[in-house]
């Protein structure tokens, strides 16, 4: 509930600056509302579960599972919808962003990729924490997504592109989170090395090719 909250805020304060229409306002606000409304669902079922099969059960399993999975549906949903309605507002300032950046060389991309891994083992060596691959003070995954995300969103220079090659660097990121390999403090500290360093690295490449 906390994260739909969140999501809540940050899509009212959007409508609030890009000044929608009324009736995208209420669309928004309807979905808004339906995912709210299936979390407390979900929540509902769970607890009355719960309370009726307290120990593990194949049906309670199923239950719950169905509760979560029309959660999801309806965040789909919300996420369709929102992105039909404040595209045409948000697309071509973020399209804008991507060109001041410029267009990536092939070259610049692969250093900036290799750098971002070399700096996550340094990292991971100087504080005695993880493996190479596993573990330690920043998720390598994490950083190395967001490295390709960035870079893939200066190469193609396009708003949509490069919105769904962040949201599937975030499902990389967040499944080291699922797997308890990494806390989010450390997936997002190797996020924005990814992606920091990626800027960098380009764009010193733009200034001396």
């Amino acid at each position: 509930m906390r994260i739909h909250f969140i999501a809540a805020i940050a899509v009212l304060l959007a409508v609030l600056f890009l000044k929608v229409s009324a009736l995208e306002f209420a669309l928004l606000a309807l979905s808004i509302l339906a995912v709210l409304c299936a979390e407390m669902f979900n929540t509902a079922i769970e607890a009355v579960v719960d309370l009726v099969s307290p120990e593990y059960h194949p049906l309670a399993k199923i239950a719950k599972d169905t509760a979560a999975g029309a959660v999801l549906i309806s965040a789909c949903g919300a996420a369709i919808m929102g992105y039909l309605i404040l595209a045409k507002y948000v697309m071509p300032y973020y399209g804008e962003v991507l060109a001041m950046f410029g267009t990536a060389s092939d070259i610049g991309t692969l250093v900036s990729i290799l750098i971002v891994i070399i700096v996550v083992i340094v990292l991971k060596s100087a504080t005695g924490t993880g493996k190479p691959l596993s573990g330690g003070i920043t998720s390598g995954h994490a950083a190395v997504a967001f490295s390709i995300a960035t870079a893939v969103s200066l190469n193609t220079r396009d708003p949509l592109i490069s919105l769904l090659s962040f949201s599937l660097a975030t499902m990389v990121s967040h499944s080291r989170l699922l797997i308890r390999i990494h806390t989010l403090r450390e997936i997002i500290i190797g996020a924005c090395i990814g992606t920091v360093i990626t800027l960098l690295v380009l764009q010193l490449f733009k200034m001396y090719a």
